[in-house]
């Protein structure tokens, strides 16, 4: 590799904002667990760090690690001006990022599938501040830019993959719809992560993140981040991070920077042993409907072969016989974890209507209560596939 190449993905998320450090030589970052540091004047911080909840040396290293892992173009070059900011949950990065956006009054457009959580943020919490919504699918542009207000409209969200029916969305079609509208174009790019798709590569503005998810890796840290690459915004949402104080420990940040070092690696045990689930549910009589970004009737699938390097390890499935149904195979499956939360290296299984969705019963979001969503984990394919054939076959 010359000083002039852009590193890969996976070289990047070894060594972005990791280096050796240079006292110690200790090749993994420290957990700077400080609360506070030393000044050597009043206002003249050595490191630029004076208190942790504003600035945590841990903290920046993720943070830089982050940015260097989204922030590039198709080319894999890097973008300018993209910065990262970590939260303590998903949820928190998302909140800062509404509030820096939003105003009481202004308007946003929501997928009509997307994350539970999402949609109670927006629709309980910035309704009662005076922010309204409208849902559009993700899979027709045309609705998106119909739902824009005049004047109103400052934000368009998506996810993509979808939580939890996997549809895909055309994220240059949307740009261009937000920009015209004059919005930003946010896009939840937890299901996918970096590796798999790049957003801002597509146009969008801001990726936001479950850090929990994909990223940690191993369902033992909680987390979330925004990635924006407009200077003001970032300077915006920073001093919301900052004024509000939902920030990660320096030890969850250090989890975090953990199992990114293997992100790339994970990704590609998660998406085979995906494609072989779903070679097994399609094959299955008890099962009626597969979702999966793979699938060529999957919603959004032209999109998905456009922007992702693969599929993903989330598969959606409806089974014969409804609710109960559905219930007793997630109660009989043993690799199969019956669990919320996703993307970590084990397998689990829930039952979103009843779980991960139960916020979105009765609304225009609401998923249907046959529907079962797995999080494919890292064991052996063969082991999975034999688990959930032998749940569907009881």
């Amino acid at each position: 590799m010359t000083p002039d190449t852009t590193p890969g993905f996976a070289t990047r998320a070894i060594h972005a904002g990791q280096e050796p450090d240079k006292t110690t030589g200790a090749v993994i970052p420290a957990i700077h667990m400080s609360t506070t540091f030393r000044q050597d004047g009043v206002g003249v911080l050595p490191g630029g760090f004076e208190y942790s909840r504003s600035g945590n040396p841990t903290r920046a290293a993720l943070e830089e690690c982050l940015a260097a892992l989204e922030g590039v173009d198709l080319g894999g070059d890097p973008l300018p001006n993209v910065r990262a900011l970590c939260f303590a949950s998903g949820l928190a990065a998302s909140d800062a990022l509404f509030r820096s956006v939003l105003s009481p009054g202004d308007h946003v457009v929501i997928p009509d599938d997307a994350y539970g959580g999402t949609y109670r943020l927006v629709n309980s919490v910035l309704g009662d501040w005076g922010v309204t919504h409208t849902v559009a699918p993700v899979s027709d542009p045309g609705a998106f830019a119909a739902a824009a207000i005049p004047g109103r409209t400052k934000l368009m969200w998506v996810e993509s993959p979808t939580n939890p029916m996997l549809g895909v969305a055309d994220l240059s079609a949307l740009a261009d719809i937000a920009h015209a509208a004059e919005a930003h174009l946010v896009v939840d790019n937890t299901f996918a992560t970096p590796y798999l798709q790049q957003p801002m590569a597509w146009g969008a503005d801001v990726v936001v993140h479950s850090v929990t998810k994909y990223l940690g890796g191993h369902s033992d840290v909680v987390s979330g981040a925004v990635i924006a690459r407009d200077p003001q915004l970032v300077e915006r949402i920073a001093f919301h991070q900052n004024a509000m104080g939902a920030v990660p420990s320096p030890f969850d940040c250090w989890l975090t920077l953990r199992g990114i070092r293997t992100l790339a690696v994970r990704m590609e045990r998660h998406c085979t042993n995906a494609r072989a689930v779903v070679e097994a549910l399609m094959a299955h009589p008890e099962v009626l409907e597969v979702f999966y970004p793979g699938l060529p009737g999957n919603q959004g699938h032209a999109s998905a072969l456009r922007q992702m390097r693969d599929f993903g390890g989330m598969v959606s499935f409806r089974v014969a016989g409804g609710s109960d149904r559905a219930r007793a195979v997630c109660a009989g499956t043993e690799l199969f974890t019956l669990g919320e939360s996703l993307g970590g290296v084990e397998s689990l299984i829930e039952l979103p209507a009843a779980m991960t969705h139960s916020s979105v019963a009765d609304s225009e979001l609401a998923v249907p209560d046959d529907l079962i969503r797995l999080s494919v984990g890292i064991e052996d394919a063969a082991d999975l596939v034999a688990d959930l054939v032998g749940a569907l076959s009881a």
